[in-house]
């Protein structure tokens, strides 16, 4: 089976160390691992697997993962399918392409609507999967249609907004593993590239100062629990302690930072894995740390959080090959 893997599919490689593909710098190795460069290579990497009978896994920009020190017992595509096509105020974007780059890319036309994601290491594919957001803006105000691949069938199809089915941090895509983001469009607000990039540069040094961005880390472990899913007690008594001069009504989400911290873990530390003393909600690798570090701190954090406040948090981060 091997030979023929690697014959069939020209520029797969085995064994390759996955923590050099995350941000995290933490995962073990790859049984095979594949760049796809274009859909047509991705289309081929997919059936390669699907005859195989082989377990696949999408790797993009490699944030909001934590992959086991036991690495992947399976073929490894990493999403490389670039391109960025304006149209109008319109842009056609492949799903690997960067999106602090793109953030950029879009300022410079003085279209608005990336301003938050400056400074996130991720893809659009990922963004898209997980509906990435930050300052109250999701990736999915500004999306009109995807282009995605099912795995099964090998078909592709263009899913409009709508039958996307964006939540908070999740969409079709994430639900269901079957589908493959190549390329998605999406439509911009015309605002002025000195004020777009004012708002960028705002949002990075918000990023640089309550961020631990000196240390690799996957970004938020949680997602923040919305106040409307929350027992009405204990949603109303968050929203009065963090609402800091704001109308505590206002307030739509309980920061999983904030609970974490005040469950006394913030520093907290497991091997090289630690809880952020400059914002709790993010798990950093101190050097050589170890998934099953980070994975302890995960439970810790979220057994700790439901034990104090009754409160259940999410992960966001992607758990791969961890059995």
């Amino acid at each position: 089976m091997k030979n023929e893997i690697l014959q069939k599919l020209p520029g797969v490689r085995e064994n390759v160390l996955l923590a050099d593909y995350t941000t995290y710098k933490i995962g073990g190795h790859a049984k095979y691992f594949f760049v796809a460069k274009k859909k047509e290579d991705l289309m081929a990497a997919l059936k390669i697997a699907k005859d195989f009978k082989m377990p696949v896994f999408i790797l993009g920009g490699g944030s909001n993962l934590l992959i086991s020190d036991d690495g992947f017992a399976g073929l490894v595509i990493k999403i490389d399918i670039f391109g960025v096509d304006f149209q109008g105020e319109k842009v056609i974007v492949g799903a690997g392409s960067n999106l602090t780059k793109l953030a950029y890319l879009s300022a410079e036309k003085g279209f608005s609507g990336l301003e938050w994601s400056a400074g996130v290491p991720g893809t659009v594919g990922g963004a898209i999967y997980g509906n990435a957001q930050a300052f109250g803006v999701k990736i999915s105000d500004i999306l009109e249609t995807v282009e995605a691949i099912n795995c099964k069938t090998l078909k592709m199809k263009n899913f409009a907004k709508e039958q996307c089915q964006f939540s908070l941090k999740n969409s079709i895509f994430k639900k269901n593993k079957s589908l493959v983001i190549v390329s998605a469009v999406l439509k911009f607000e015309k605002l002025g590239e000195e004020q777009v990039k004012s708002k960028i540069k705002e949002f990075l040094e918000y990023r640089k100062t309550r961020h631990p961005v000196e240390f690799p880390s996957a970004g938020s472990v949680f997602v923040n629990p919305v106040r409307n899913g929350l027992p009405k007690t204990i949603a109303d008594a968050l929203a009065v302690r963090i609402s800091n001069g704001v109308n505590p009504e206002k307030i739509e989400v309980i920061p999983a930072g904030y609970l974490i911290q005040q469950c006394g873990l913030a520093g907290k530390r497991i091997g090289n894995a630690q809880v952020s003393e400059k914002h709790a909600n993010f798990i950093i690798n101190l050097g050589g740390a170890k998934a099953k570090d980070v994975l302890s701190l995960i439970k810790l954090a979220k057994k700790e959080v439901e034990k104090k406040f009754n409160i259940k948090l999410e992960p966001e981060v992607q758990f791969v090959g961890f059995k």
